[in-house]
């Protein structure tokens, strides 16, 4: 059946091995030490792990110069503490996706210094190079004001190497049909070791041409398919999870008219309109930009976040909607990052105020996909603005109060933990919150354990119900003779709404709180009038709790007559 796709109404946890837990108290986590974890994320509600990269690395740009694909670095354990890892994930009914990073590898992979040594060697067509540095070479950097270039001599092979990133990172040539084969047996050789998927990194730059004669770069969509088609030969369920940053009106191109590439995408474009709506108190820009990525295949799915281990990419705003974010969640040069984006957390970008904490992440479930929770979110972690780049942002989980957050047992960890300031780890750990009722933590497990009861998100057709407030965004989803409704408030300001459900006759009669004993019914006018108090939101079903009873066991019409996408 099509509702048994597992990544359709999940919840997804991000995580960096070496960020997590340390087993061998030599200041960097492997995976003996996040094998102890799992029982918290199997109690937080996590059906899966999103593992940032691990494999043997120099370390240069947080593991994604990978210098071999076929290993596990030293530092983080073996490829039998990974199986043991995934092992103990499958007992709790918890799936692994991991960093498929191909577009680059190391300059210290063996596949390069080969290529470098040897004009000759068959490893030298796997990497772009030019004899001359291209006349483009200052144009299309991943990180303006870092990275000068995008092309670097190399001394022993006496050319110049393409890199879309770093210099210590150069590209694969990804045209060529023996790095796709190497790829596929990549992918193939961690789906043999308990993986369930991937997150595809930078997937734009894997699959566009290269080379010092491309003037403008071309997506060579086919080999989406390739893969997409690999993974399904070797096993149905895997997926793949593109990080690709584009525009609404190529997002089917990823996916695949016929469903037939990505499983998945990150919806960057809602992301950058979210932050606006919560900057701005103006939900209009995010529901056009919900509408504009409603276009998906049946089988496809969203994945909605709101911070995650990068900046945050505001790219897609214009010049005053990205000046409102700036000024309002990272007004301070050091905040900023790539002349683009906000390199903080999510909790200092809101001031630590729990109310917008709580709203964001309502908002983030609520939305049409799959969340992603960022690893320390759920504790409303902090930021350490002193450490460069993106690093500020990818520091130790706060697990307790002992030394260095309960993260090591080494006196220098490889990465400070946060120790002062109202986000140290004194005051925002994972063993207090734990024992407070009404803290983050257990706020986020009440909230995932609800959004897993709700999957008219994942599967339902949504639409927005029209209010004259902008500052009151509502959404409604329809699945299976089912109808749920949310309502969110992102002003500072209480507000009284009216408003109708927009079901015929009595089927919105009634809205029944999924969070709270305050439940609405329609007056003599046929509307329901809410007051919301400050950033305040409501989750409802619509009609009664009977709804189990009233789910249709095949995909229908929804209440307008209009027939499910899926």
């Amino acid at each position: 059946m099509i509702d048994d796709l597992w990544y359709k109404n999940g919840v997804i946890y991000c995580l960096s091995v070496g960020s997590y837990m340390d087993a061998n108290g030599d200041g960097v986590g492997d995976f003996k030490g996040l094998l102890r974890r799992l029982d918290y994320l199997h109690g937080l509600g996590i059906t899966t792990i999103w593992l940032m990269p691990f494999q043997t690395s120099p370390g240069r740009d947080d593991g994604y110069d990978i210098a071999d694909y076929y290993s596990v670095d030293a530092r983080y354990g073996t490829l039998g503490d990974f199986v043991e890892f995934a092992h103990g994930c499958k007992q709790r009914g918890i799936r692994i996706i991991i960093d498929l990073v191909v577009n680059h590898t190391s300059d210290q992979h063996h596949w390069f210094k080969e290529a470098r040594r040897d004009k000759n060697s068959p490893y030298r067509d796997w990497y772009v190079w030019s004899d001359k540095k291209p006349a483009g070479a200052h144009k299309g950097m991943v990180f303006p004001g870092v990275q000068k270039s995008t092309w670097t001599r190399d001394k022993e092979a006496g050319a110049y190497y393409f890199h879309r990133f770093y210099d210590f990172q150069p590209d694969l040539n990804t045209s060529n049909p023996h790095v796709q084969a190497e790829i596929l047996k990549i992918m193939g050789f961690w789906i043999q070791l308990g993986v369930s998927g991937f997150r595809m990194d930078a997937v734009p730059f894997v699959i566009a041409t290269k080379g010092a004669k491309v003037k403008k770069p071309v997506e060579q969509y086919d080999m989406l398919r390739a893969f997409r088609e690999f993974l399904q030969w070797r096993q149905g369920d895997a997926i793949i999870l593109a990080e690709a940053n584009v525009l609404p009106k190529t997002d089917m191109e990823y996916f695949g008219r016929d469903a037939d590439r990505m499983h998945m995408m990150f919806n960057f474009h809602v992301n950058q309109h979210l932050f606006y709506a919560l900057a701005s108190a103006d939900s209009r820009p995010l529901a056009k930009a919900l509408k504009a990525t409603k276009p998906r295949p049946a089988t496809a799915q969203w994945g909605l976040f709101l911070r995650n281990h990068d900046e945050l990419d505001l790219g897609r705003l214009t010049k005053a909607q990205r000046d409102t974010v700036f000024r309002n969640f990272g007004p301070d040069k050091d905040m900023q990052l790539y002349d683009r984006g906000i390199r903080r957390r999510l909790a200092p970008m809101l001031g630590g105020d729990r109310r917008r904490l709580e709203l964001a992440y309502s908002l983030m479930c609520t939305l049409p996909g799959t969340p992603v929770i960022r690893y320390g979110d759920e504790i409303a972690m902090g930021d350490d603005l002193s450490l460069p780049e993106r690093n500020c942002a990818r520091t130790p989980m706060q697990w307790s109060t002992e030394p260095h957050g309960g993260f090591t047992k080494s006196n220098k960890p490889a990465c400070p933990v946060i120790d002062k300031g109202p986000y140290g780890y004194p005051h925002v750990n994972v063993a207090k919150q734990r024992r407070d009722p009404n803290s983050m933590l257990n706020w986020t497990e009440r909230i995932v354990r609800m959004r897993k009861e709700v999957p008219e998100i994942g599967w339902g057709d949504f639409a927005i119900i029209p209010v004259r407030d902008p500052a009151v965004f509502i959404m409604r989803y329809d699945w299976r003779n089912n109808s749920v409704l949310f309502v969110h408030n992102l002003d500072e300001k209480p507000r009284e709404i009216a408003f109708s459900v927009g079901l015929p006759d009595e089927a919105g009669a009634h809205l029944i709180n999924l969070l709270a004993e305050d439940h609405s019914h329609v007056d003599k006018r046929g509307q329901h009038r809410i007051v919301l108090e400050p950033y305040g939101y409501r989750w409802y079903r619509v009609g009664g709790l009977d709804y189990l009873l009233k789910r249709s066991d095949i995909d229908g019409t929804t209440a307008r007559g209009k027939k499910h996408p899926g």
